[in-house]
């Protein structure tokens, strides 16, 4: 079995009993972390990093729908209606098989490229096993740690009018394919959940049915929390799906910011996860972030990109305005509540470190094996290079990493003990990435004029 040793300026470990740690080594033998210190002795067969490099858990995406990648920012200046317009009711239902895999294989790299070891593909489009499969194939071919959370599809209008969203059921005989097959294993890199529409886009009884279907099947499963209790289409669902003990800590509720109270407490007293997506969010919702809220109750956050047609995928990004916005919200009420300006900040940036990280595995059920530079864990490790111009000096590596780092800074990743990208460079074959972008231009530009859509955010 391979030992790596890994050479490091600095250490931000995020686990407790071990903190950080000023010119540090790690110790990896085949996909586990196995000593982080200062001398550690024993032979090792290959090395890693310098004296520069700041050391720290891979960045976890808890949420993004991957298979939009090659429509990245046409939607920057949509109102949050036309996302709905142009994409789930357009585009979405115009998806081919190989148009999920090169969204799904580039989207998986360019999250590698930035420091992200996990990613949740939330993958909503999906029509056909076919079309699933090579979404799956794209996640594995990446390199990346992912969970593939299958989703029941998005239907052109004539097809909506027989099979109606708010009705819709995840199809068995598909989730059990993959569940008895490719995803049996839920020790393996690529791992299975379930992605549900939620009460908030659908009826009580198919959220019964997919989350019932889920359980049986040994897998968690995320649904989208997004509307205000007038507009959605059971608007005491989650309390119901609640009082059926359908929900608890398997779950995950994406955004959630309209959310009452009183049901978000309940929600994580039943120990459902919260992940919000801050870049998204602040632009088309009018409730904040969940994420001073789910703080102010205990419990702690996680982070996804979401929409890349709509925001940057750089995770760097999004905990960076997460933690932003946080803060903004903390000033706010204190001037509100008429107290003392803060004499000492109200978030620290590890803080918002941990939300990236420790919070995204505990979201996806993984935080037993990552989310921190712990012995036992997995090998997924992120190395930033402390020497270029926008780090230079490192006085505190936390503050380098949350406050200044950026995916140009990230100069090694390694997942599950292999090595993904080194001295800034993705170790992803060239020629065929190369290729693969090119066919993902053309993916997209025909996507878009399948439904008459002209880039600059205009319709045709």
């Amino acid at each position: 079995m391979t030992r790596t040793l890994i050479e490091c300026g600095w250490i931000v470990s995020m686990d407790p009993a071990i903190g950080d740690i000023k010119g540090g080594r790690i110790l990896i033998e085949g996909d586990r972390i196995v000593a982080v210190g200062r001398d550690l002795g024993g032979d090792h067969d290959a090395a890693l990093g310098g004296p520069d490099m700041i050391a720290m858990p891979g960045l976890v995406d808890a949420h993004l729908h991957t298979w939009q990648t090659g429509l990245r920012a046409i939607g920057s200046e949509w109102a949050h209606t036309d996302y709905f317009t142009y994409l789930h009711g357009g585009m979405a239902t115009r998806y081919r098989p190989e148009d999920n895999y090169l969204g799904n294989l580039v989207g998986a790299l360019n999250h590698i490229d930035g420091g992200v070891t996990t990613l949740n593909d939330f993958c909503h489009n999906i029509t056909s096993t076919e079309q699933a499969e090579r979404s799956l194939d794209a996640l594995q071919d990446s390199g990346i740690r992912a969970v593939f959370s299958l989703g029941a599809g998005k239907l052109p209008p004539d097809l909506e009018e027989v099979d109606p969203f708010e009705r819709r059921i995840n199809p068995r005989d598909r989730v059990e394919l993959f569940r008895k097959e490719r995803l049996s294993s839920d020790d393996a890199r690529v791992t299975m959940a379930l992605a549900v529409s939620g009460p908030h886009w659908s009826e009580i009884e198919p959220n019964r049915i997919n989350i019932g279907l889920a359980r049986e099947m040994g897998l968690r499963s995320s649904s989208h929390a997004t509307k205000r209790s007038e507009l959605a289409i059971a608007p005491q669902g989650y309390r119901q799906l609640m009082d059926d003990g359908l929900l608890g800590s398997d779950h995950t509720i994406v955004h959630g910011n309209y959310l009452s109270d009183e049901e978000l407490k309940r929600l994580l007293d039943f120990g459902v996860s919260v992940c919000s997506s801050v870049q998204t969010e602040l632009k088309g919702y009018a409730a904040d972030p969940l994420v001073n809220r789910v703080r102010a109750l205990g419990h702690m956050p996680a982070l996804g990109v979401d929409v890349e047609p709509r925001v940057s995928g750089e995770m760097f990004r999004e905990m960076q305005v997460a933690l932003l916005h946080a803060l903004a919200v903390c000033q706010r009420e204190n001037a509100r509540d008429g107290k003392e300006p803060f004499r000492v900040v109200p978030i620290r940036s590890r803080e918002a470190l941990a939300w990236a990280t420790l919070g995204g595995a505990r979201a996806l059920g993984l935080e037993s094996r990552i989310g921190s530079l712990t012995p036992g864990k997995k090998a997924d490790i992120v190395l930033l290079d402390g020497s270029d111009l926008n780090l230079f000096p490192v006085h505190d590596p936390v503050l380098a990493i949350v406050e200044q780092a950026n995916q140009g800074n990230v100069d090694t990743v390694v997942i599950d003990g292999v090595v993904r990208k080194r001295d800034g460079k993705l170790t992803f074959p060239a020629d065929v990435l190369r290729r693969r972008k090119e066919e993902l231009v053309s993916s997209a530009e025909r996507l878009m004029g399948e439904i008459g859509y002209r880039p600059f955010g205009k319709a045709a």
